[in-house]
């Protein structure tokens, strides 16, 4: 039985080694790679073992760097997952383009489809209540709403401790500074700037216990 184990987790990280191929050695890589930040690496999935996590890194990986679970909330997922499906089988609003750029991708069967969609629910960002949490509005919040609010949902601080929360901000700070410069742009002086201590405060304060 041990043996038979070890087997399947050697063929699992075979064929996960090579789902993200496709993308890296595409010529149209560059313009993939920009879909999504790196740095969410997959030993930080939730529940790294189970099949929601495994399937995500299995198929996602195929066009873009991998996406955290927390990039939308529980409503989000369905559609962004429903969207990206008929891509990976070729389709889409690029035509041949798009048939072109998924040349060897694997899209997920329906049922593979529906447990990545669990699995992405399941882990999605939870949405902060402003009326459990009405300074959010107020100054002290302003830095934290402002930034936070440009990728996704606000997240409730409740999500990490205060250990936790300054690693999590540091890892948005880096992905929204490569989502800006990821074409070459230079720095642009009217460019909101990010109150890192504010941001960090609000959420410390707030944080879970």
């Amino acid at each position: 039985m041990v043996r038979f184990s070890l087997f399947l987790l050697l063929l699992l990280v075979s064929v996960m080694a090579k789902a993200d191929k496709p993308w890296q050695d595409s010529p149209h890589g560059p313009m993939l790679e920009r879909i999504i930040p790196p740095g969410f690496m997959p030993a930080m999935l939730p529940e790294p073992k189970s099949a929601g996590a495994i399937l995500t890194r299995r198929y996602c990986v195929q066009c873009h760097n991998l996406a955290n679970p927390a990039m939308h909330d529980v409503r989000r997922w369905p559609s962004v997952v429903a969207r990206m499906v008929p891509r990976m089988e070729g389709k889409g609003n690029m035509g041949k383009l798009m048939a072109d750029m998924m040349a060897g991708v694997e899209a997920p069967s329906p049922t593979d489809e529906q447990v990545i969609v669990a699995y992405h629910r399941k882990h999605a960002q939870r949405p902060l209540d402003p009326k459990k949490l009405p300074d959010v509005n107020m100054p002290a919040g302003e830095s934290f709403r402002v930034a936070c609010s440009q990728c996704h949902v606000l997240p409730d601080p409740l999500r990490h401790t205060a250990v936790e929360w300054p690693l999590v901000v540091a890892r948005m700070q880096k992905n929204m500074e490569w989502m800006n410069r990821v074409v070459g742009s230079k720095p642009d002086p009217g460019e909101p700037q990010l109150k890192i201590e504010d941001i960090n405060s609000f959420l410390i304060r707030h944080a879970r216990r």
